[in-house]
């Protein structure tokens, strides 16, 4: 059920400067203000409520059975897909500040990044609580819906360079959305900023930056080579020495969240088909080999 007075959209807001929360502080003697219509810009609501549109958010959740653990379910998919917008955003503000050449900023972004990161992780275990009987009970109300539908998800996915045209196809049906998904597909990843990177630092020749960026990445021997060449010579290019590293972290990561995804849905629901057409467990393990920036991991072999 909607909160009452939810209001959709943007939100009026009243800003604070730092002599006002002195002033404020003074006022109450330290204490909390306890009068939560000071403040505020809405009359049907609070300052922290309007911030955080928390109405809009609790009103969110609409579970289909009396079974108590699809609320746990249900929440836990809503938080994943806002970490992967978050990422998504996040990612690009990498891939963006490699173009730039500002590795250090990047580097910090990467190190948030791998935070977030672990937060997705974690998430699963709320999840992996659940018995077979009890996911048994709301499964079937799921219908056809996966999270291999996730949008986010795959846009994610774009962005770190796992491209697949048509994993973008899929959406045709929303014509909106196909028209999101497809823009992704289509931009930069940030693997081809790196690359890009490395070719203006004169590790890599142009023919190993990518030019079609909507098509699968194929890992090229010669950008494997540059990578050897920085791991061999860190004193000489630390940025991008540490930029490595930030990716391989950024991707173990990743593998790691696949890979606790894999564990949670066996232990839940063991080898049944999965709702979006897959094997399940056996489409997980597959999916859970993959690596984003290819030449990265097969360089570990040869030094």
């Amino acid at each position: 059920m909607a909160a009452e007075g939810v209001v959709h959209g943007p939100r009026p807001y009243r800003a604070m400067t730092a002599q006002d929360r002195r002033d404020r502080s003074e006022q109450t003697e330290g204490e909390p203000v306890l009068d939560f219509s000071v403040g505020r810009a809405n009359e049907n609501s609070t300052p922290y409520i309007d911030y955080h549109s928390v109405d809009v958010l609790l009103s969110l959740q609409h579970p289909r059975t009396e079974e108590p653990a699809e609320l746990t379910f249900y929440i836990t998919g809503q938080i994943q897909e806002l970490l992967f917008k978050l990422l998504f955003t996040e990612v690009n503000r990498v891939r963006d500040l490699l173009f730039d050449d500002r590795i250090d900023d990047a580097l910090w972004y990467l190190h948030r990044i791998e935070r977030i990161q672990r937060v997705l992780t974690v998430s699963w275990e709320p999840v992996s609580t659940l018995t077979p009987t009890e996911f048994a009970a709301f499964r079937d109300e799921l219908g056809a819906a996966s999270g291999f539908q996730s949008y986010m998800y795959r846009q994610l996915e774009f962005s770190l360079g796992n491209k697949e045209r048509r994993m973008a196809d899929a959406y045709r049906a929303v014509p909106w959305l196909h028209e999101q998904v497809t823009r992704v597909l289509q931009a930069p990843s940030l693997y081809d900023a790196v690359l890009s990177l490395l070719h203006r630092r004169g590790l890599i020749p142009k023919e190993c930056v990518p030019v079609d960026h909507a098509e699968p990445y194929v890992p090229n021997p010669l950008v494997e080579e540059a990578w050897g060449v920085l791991y061999r010579s860190r004193a000489e290019s630390p940025g991008l020495h540490a930029l490595a590293e930030a990716l391989s972290e950024l991707n173990y990561q990743y593998s790691r969240w696949r890979s606790t995804h894999l564990l949670t849905v066996e232990r839940i629901m063991g080898y049944k088909p999965g709702t979006g057409g897959t094997l399940g467990v056996e489409w997980l393990r597959r999916v859970a080999e993959h690596r984003f920036f290819p030449e990265l991991w097969s360089v570990r072999t040869e030094l």
